[in-house]
């Protein structure tokens, strides 16, 4: 297992998109789900079998995490307005926000404006990568 302090960001790889969660200690995270909304399982759960990556935070920041996570009224899922990255920079910086999801719909968009002005698959995969290229420098 990868080494981490309570309030520490954790993730795992689901997929295409990493899913995100917050370490409590003691074997446990908070992460949201889509079956579940925002709780509390144990690392093995939240990691079902994948590598966990840490993105470790100086004291205050996780100090504030761990308070969010211990503290807030759980929510329900919901892919545009509370997923896994909703709950952990909500409880990070007070903002919830999802840059993986804006990465994804810049993607297409500009993946379907690409498609329809040439009618190639081509062109509509090449917008696809351009438009999470724009939407990385934008957002990060």
């Amino acid at each position: 297992m990868a080494h981490y302090l309570p309030g520490d960001i954790v993730a795992r790889r689901k997929g295409l998109v990493m899913h995100k969660g917050i370490a409590l200690g003691n074997g446990l995270v908070f992460h949201n789900t889509p079956f579940g909304g925002e709780h509390v399982s144990t690392e093995d759960e939240f990691l079902q079998g994948r590598r966990m990556r840490v993105e470790r935070l100086e004291g205050t920041a996780r100090r504030r995490t761990l308070r969010a996570a211990r503290t807030d009224s759980p929510r329900e899922y919901h892919l545009f307005a509370n997923n896994c990255e909703h709950t952990v920079s909500r409880a990070l910086t007070g903002e919830a926000e999802s840059p993986q999801l804006r990465s994804w719909a810049l993607g297409l968009g500009v993946g379907a404006l690409a498609f329809a002005a040439t009618r190639h698959p081509a062109a509509a995969v090449a917008g696809y990568a351009l438009g999470r290229s724009i939407a990385k420098r934008l957002f990060d």
